[in-house]
């Protein structure tokens, strides 16, 4: 019967302490996301970006969540930009239950320099722990196969292939919730060390 509870279900929902630790863990998320934003406003500030029209340099947007596929999730928008048809926006979310991921997310103007530049500059980004989507839209957050395609030095012909077909890209990079930079406080640096690490397709 639908409205029958397993013992499990039951169990949980008599759980005081998980919803509280909760509670806690999302309120350090968006203490740590603050913190990320102003370690990439210190980035930001001394990179010149190849921006579209309209960019709002100081444009920012953080949003907390319950439901992304059925998960809690915080995020940072910064740069941020989202007009029409075009976007050029860095993004540190946390995913309950996944990881927390970085990725620059290009769409619409400028999409064919862009391409270039991570051809003419493969080596550059090769081999940093980045990975370039191969989800069929922007709003795909799962690693591995059939979703993201790591960026090493041996695949830079198959990078090629793959951009070829794409009107957006997305490179990610991810970071476990067993890595010990959780632990330590240093998602803010991880966050910038990223948007650091695509500077390549961004400048000059």
């Amino acid at each position: 019967m639908p409205s029958q509870f397993t013992n499990e279900e039951a169990a949980l929902m008599a759980d005081q302490h998980f919803f509280r630790a909760k509670a806690k863990i999302m309120v350090k998320m968006r203490h740590v996301l603050g913190a990320t934003h102003a370690a990439l406003q210190e980035e930001t500030g001394s990179a010149s970006l190849l921006t579209p029209q309209n960019f709002d340099p100081a444009s920012c947007h953080f949003v907390k969540g319950e439901h992304l596929e059925s998960f809690p999730y915080q995020y940072l928008d910064f740069p941020k930009h989202f007009h029409d048809s075009n976007a050029f926006t860095f993004r540190t979310l946390f995913w309950w239950g996944h990881h927390v991921v970085c990725a620059l997310m290009l769409e619409g103007e400028g999409i064919k320099q862009h391409k270039m530049r991570i051809l003419d500059r493969f080596h550059q980004l090769a081999g940093q722990g980045l990975e370039l989507s191969l989800a069929p839209s922007l709003w795909e957050w799962k690693r591995g196969e059939g979703y993201t395609l790591p960026m090493t030095h041996d695949r830079k012909a198959q990078i090629a292939a793959v951009l070829t077909e794409r009107s957006f890209l997305k490179i990610v990079r991810f970071l476990p919730f067993t890595d010990p930079r959780i632990l330590s406080g240093h998602v803010p640096e991880f966050s910038r060390e990223t948007f650091h690490a695509l500077l390549p397709i961004m400048t000059r």
